[in-house]
Formats: structure tokens, sequence, C-alpha cells
């Protein structure tokens, strides 16, 4: 992977709340038995960020934007 960290708070609300949104729809998390709104998602996602427990990942090569666990085995090649 090609790709460059970038920190959440460097993009636009709007940016960042697009990049979360397709993050979580793309994921189809399974929260069990009771239904989870978009905008609890959405808040656990920018806790996750700011944190630094979730990464903020742009792939140069696919022109992609990512979200991941900042222990992710793909990341290793990354000082965190």
């Amino acid at each position: 992977m090609t790709a460059v960290i970038i920190p959440h708070d460097q993009l636009s609300k709007e940016a960042l709340r697009g990049v979360v949104e397709e993050f979580i729809t793309r994921e189809s998390t399974d929260y069990g038995v009771a239904e989870v709104s978009m905008e609890t998602k959405v808040g656990q996602v920018y806790q996750n960020l700011a944190a630094g427990k979730a990464i903020l990942v742009f792939d140069t090569k696919t022109e992609t934007c990512n979200i991941f666990h900042r222990d992710d085995p793909l990341l290793k090649d990354f000082a965190l």
C-alpha cells in the first residue's frame, strides 16, 4: 500500500463526515440485536479518531481514503 496518514483534524468537517459515513456504510458493521443510529456510529468513529485508536489513511495508488485501527497489520511500515 502506498499511503499517507492524514490527521483527521486537517480535513474540513464536511469532508471528514463524508469519509466516516462512507466507511460506516461500506463496513456494514453489525451492532447486535439493537439498531444503532448513524449519528451514534459516526460519533463512535469520531471518538476513535480523536483518541488515536483509528487512523485516516489516503492510498495514493488507488486515490481512496480509509479508516484503519491503529494496530492494523497493514500499517506496520508506518511510524505511528
